[in-house]
């Protein structure tokens, strides 16, 4: 059974029916899901699982519970560092669904650092990941770093000042190599 990473922005409360179609495949195949808490994609895709009565799903979360745990799935708490704010709380969690995924399928608004940090977090340990561009409406593979940096070019500049703000240490050095 594969792992997915589904997710995508906050700022997205419809799914595009090509992303809907691919996580009917996903669950027809009956790969794993692992999935975040937040509001926006992550919520509309815990919907459309619960749904389908989708039982092989792990819902990550920073905070003590889940913001959303819409089928009732196993949750799994991973904390922030101590001190971290804003986006920095969800990293960490972000960061292990990337490790545990062998794929990924994110939902992107074109604005979202988050989602596009999520798209690179992947790619950078050689899980390659499907987004699908909300903006664009158009759905690519992602599989290196040099094809992250082409998504990237379609977003702003003031985007990409955002997404180059939280890279870690470790995003800047697999951008470089």
């Amino acid at each position: 059974m594969a792992m997915i990473f589904l997710g995508g922005s906050r700022d997205i409360f419809e799914l595009p029916v090509p992303v809907i179609e691919r996580i009917g495949a996903i669950v027809a195949a009956e790969h794993g899901v692992l999935i975040g808490d937040a509001p926006g994609a992550d919520a509309e895709i815990q919907s459309l699982l619960a749904g389908y009565n989708y039982e092989h799903v792990g819902v990550f979360h920073a905070g003590p519970e889940p913001r959303n745990n819409l089928g009732d799935w196993a949750a799994y708490h991973i904390p922030p560092p101590e001190g971290a704010r804003g986006f920095a709380v969800h990293a960490e969690k972000d960061r292990e669904m990337a490790r545990r995924a062998d794929f990924g399928l994110m939902v992107w608004d074109g604005a979202s650092p988050g989602t596009c940090l999520n798209v690179l977090r992947l790619v950078v340990i050689g899980s390659p990941c499907v987004v699908y561009d909300t903006m664009r409406g158009i759905a690519a593979t992602v599989h290196n770093t040099a094809d992250w940096c082409a998504m990237l070019h379609h977003a702003g500049s003031d985007v990409r000042r955002k997404v180059e703000g939280r890279l870690s240490a470790d995003e800047r050095l697999a951008l470089k190599a």
